[in-house]
């Protein structure tokens, strides 16, 4: 895909136009496929070259698409699954168009914050500033694709109401399943204290497990 083709696509897969309309009837997969890894690769370049190492923008230039695209893939199935108990079967393409075209929606978003990640990186040298920062960006992308979520899904719901049960079960299933892959492929920003890594000690944890331990050391 061209440069032009490129950004002509993410024009209108934001303004959801063209063949990412919400009424189109084929999911353009490809170009969907493209953008995200194009934009995720985008931003895992800025978001681990905090400190200025090569190695760890490169690691997070491959993490980020990966965090989409392999949290994507794990929900598929069960969401498959879910519309089919919900006698949703026979719109699962447009259901699946809808989650495509919004995880491509969080990745262009992600690389939109690209430069304004590099330039916080030269404004701050705080390594737990940069962490947080970049979460509040990841929130942001988030809440993105859930626009781009709910137009597609809107005219689903007003057909049948329970597709907006089967949009709330993706949501839980994605939110579930992508704290766990985040987990387990930190780090994103790499500690300058710290030599670069693809994978964190550990990195097979289980993150809710970690959460409860830190919960338990507060209160307890």
């Amino acid at each position: 895909m061209s440069a032009v083709a490129a950004l002509r696509s993410a024009d209108q897969l934001l303004r959801g136009d063209g063949r990412f309309a919400p009424g189109a009837e084929q999911v353009p997969w490809r170009p969907l496929v493209t953008l995200a890894l194009g934009a995720g690769i985008l931003y895992g370049l800025a978001m681990g070259s905090f400190g200025l190492r090569p190695a760890q923008a490169l690691y997070s230039a491959t993490k980020v698409p990966l965090l989409l695209a392999a949290t994507t893939l794990l929900c598929l199935p069960s969401f498959f699954v879910v519309n089919l108990l919900l006698g949703l079967g026979r719109d699962f393409p447009s259901a699946l168009k809808a989650v495509l075209a919004s995880q491509g929606t969080v990745a262009l978003a992600l690389a939109g914050f690209a430069p304004v990640t590099l330039f916080w990186y030269g404004s701050s040298a705080d390594y737990g500033v940069a962490v947080a920062w970049n979460g509040g960006v990841f929130l942001a992308a988030a809440i993105a694709g859930q626009v781009t979520l709910a137009r597609h899904y809107a005219a689903l719901v007003a057909r049948d109401p329970r597709h907006g049960h089967a949009r709330n079960a993706w949501l839980v299933l994605y939110a579930f399943v992508a704290t766990q892959m985040a987990w387990v492929l930190r780090p994103f920003v790499g500690n300058p204290e710290q030599a670069p890594s693809f994978f964190r000690d550990g990195a097979l944890g289980n993150a809710y497990v970690e959460v409860a331990r830190l919960v338990g050391r507060v209160f307890f």
